[in-house]
């Protein structure tokens, strides 16, 4: 069905384009008309056709003005201008306001039927285009919340990679480098620093989760995690790495409005706790802020900035090295590692200019020994309860910043390396465990979980490694292992054919001939004919 408008003073001209567009579409079409300007405006607020055909000259307001007070209500109408004067201005000015069709009197019944098809192919098209849209908007809004979900849910575990947040990023529409966590806590009531019945809270939002989803969107640009308990984490992107105190305080403003009305929403009870702004790789430090920004104050909302429970920094500290430092240690990355020492080094060469030598001491010391923790836990040293004695000492004899420098980057450097060989060495070991698990028994049936329980590992696991240490999967690799073997008996053995198969570990003869000759080009009968 199609809403057509007619505007036009003459009532011949009416009833002519009514004839036509009835003979010709029947009941396909809907036919409204109005005879001045004021009327055609009157009757568009509540008709809203999809088709107006109006003629420029009517009396009080012209065709073109109508139509350019149409357009602000009437968004999605075809229009098709006609006038008995073909003047260049009208049709310039109908151009400028995106009519279909500038069409003169008398109009020919075939142009008219010409016009409104088209006009009619335009609706069908734009029709498809919004329903289209529609449904395209339908699943995302079943798909961004668990893609929202697996973002938070990287960020607070920290088991992301690089690629895995600017995926995310690029998915959600995150264009800004920075970010803030709040978390949403609920209950049956408040008691002190803590809410009552988290267990039967916890329930109680998991069937009212999209309202509270809807309800947090209210007041905040922002991505939201699961329930998690009584816990819900939401992210609020930020450009900046910093907020001022006008910021903060509309944050915090903000959330207590949101927390009265989640409750007044679902009759539940709401605290917010809102971490301090960090690089959206570290936001899962934001998130503990946040939850004891909650458990520092018995406020409903709380920010971690208002609160003395984060580290301060004298200005000029270069805080943002210390992470990337010792993440570098912890991936083995070696030029990572010596590129962020070396730079704080030399902010500490630069303190230390002063002749304030102890200070320098200390904290080479206390980066050090953190940067071996590190490698411990990574299994890239073994801890000795003495093995670290002699460090005060040799610390201590160094009389410049320059010396403290080279101790300092030696210790990180040693850490990272540490880290990378024995991680290599652990790797080295698996493989040689398997290959000579492989070589002894490769005339077995066995298979990739009898291998990886050998070496003590998961299967998924070991078959990662394995391709990464061979460049073939395992499957590949023990054939190769057996058709050598095969080869070997086919040149120096009086061994059958069968009893060759039975010996490479092949139950199948026909089988063991089918992969011999895939893999050598030839069957076994041919490739021993040649010996």
């Amino acid at each position: 069905m199609y809403r057509v408008m007619i505007a036009d003073d003459e009532g011949i001209v009416i009833d002519s384009m009514k004839f036509i567009i009835e003979k010709e579409f029947g009941q396909l079409c809907q036919v409204e008309f109005a005879k001045s300007g004021r009327k055609v405006i009157e009757l568009a607020e509540s008709f809203r056709p999809d088709i107006a055909v109006i003629d420029i000259h009517m009396p009080g307001i012209n065709g073109i003005d109508a139509i350019k007070e149409m357009k602000r209500f009437c968004t999605n109408t075809v229009f098709i201008v006609m006038s008995a004067y073909d003047k260049f201005d009208y049709a310039k000015e109908a151009i400028k306001l995106g009519v279909l069709e500038y069409i003169t009197k008398p109009m020919e019944r075939i142009k008219v039927i010409t016009v409104l098809k088209k006009a009619m192919e335009q609706i069908d098209s734009d029709r498809e285009k919004r329903s289209n849209e529609l449904l395209i908007k339908e699943k995302l809004e079943t798909v961004e919340p668990i893609i929202e979900n697996g973002l938070i849910y990287d960020i607070l575990l920290q088991e992301h990679f690089e690629e895995d947040i600017d995926s995310y990023r690029t998915i959600l529409g995150i264009n800004e480098n920075y970010g803030c966590m709040l978390a949403i806590v609920c209950g049956d009531s408040q008691e002190g620093n803590h809410m009552t019945n988290a267990v039967g809270s916890s329930v109680k939002i998991s069937g009212k989760y999209q309202e509270i989803r809807e309800g947090v969107r209210t007041f905040f640009d922002c991505k939201i995690g699961n329930v998690m308990a009584n816990k819900i984490a939401v992210l609020l992107p930020l450009e900046k790495e910093s907020l001022d105190y006008n910021e903060r305080t509309e944050i915090i403003d903000r959330a207590r409005e949101m927390a009265r009305f989640l409750k007044k929403k679902t009759e539940i009870s709401f605290r917010v706790g809102i971490g301090g702004v960090k690089p959206l790789r570290e936001l899962a430090e934001s998130y503990k802020e946040a939850l004891n920004a909650l458990i520092a104050t018995t406020g409903s909302v709380a920010h971690v900035d208002d609160l003395t429970i984060s580290c301060g920094y004298e200005d000029d500290y270069p805080k943002d090295l210390e992470k990337p430092m010792f993440d570098a240690v912890t991936k083995g990355d070696q030029n990572g590692t010596l590129v962020y020492a070396e730079k704080y080094a030399d902010w500490m060469c630069q303190r230390a200019g002063d002749g304030d030598l102890m200070s320098m001491r200390l904290k080479v010391l206390e980066f050090s020994l953190y940067a071996e923790h590190i490698a411990y836990q990574n299994g890239g040293q073994t801890y000795r309860y003495s093995g670290r004695n002699n460090y005060l000492p040799e610390i201590m004899e160094l009389d410049s910043p320059a010396e403290i420098k080279k101790w300092f980057i030696d210790k990180m450097s040693g850490a990272c390396r540490n880290v990378i060989s024995k991680r290599e060495e652990r790797s080295n070991s698996i493989m040689k465990t398997a290959m000579d698990y492989i070589k002894d028994n490769f005339h077995k049936d066995i298979s990739l979980d009898d291998v990886s329980r050998v070496v003590n590992i998961s299967p998924y696991y070991f078959s990662k490694i394995f391709k990464e240490e061979n460049g073939l999967n395992f499957i590949e690799y023990l054939t190769n292992v057996r058709i050598e073997k095969a080869k070997k008996l086919l040149e120096e053995s009086d061994l059958s054919i069968k009893e060759i198969c039975i010996s490479c570990g092949y139950t199948d003869p026909n089988y063991f001939s089918r992969s011999f000759k895939k893999n050598v080009g030839v069957t076994p009968t041919e490739y021993k004919d040649r010996f």
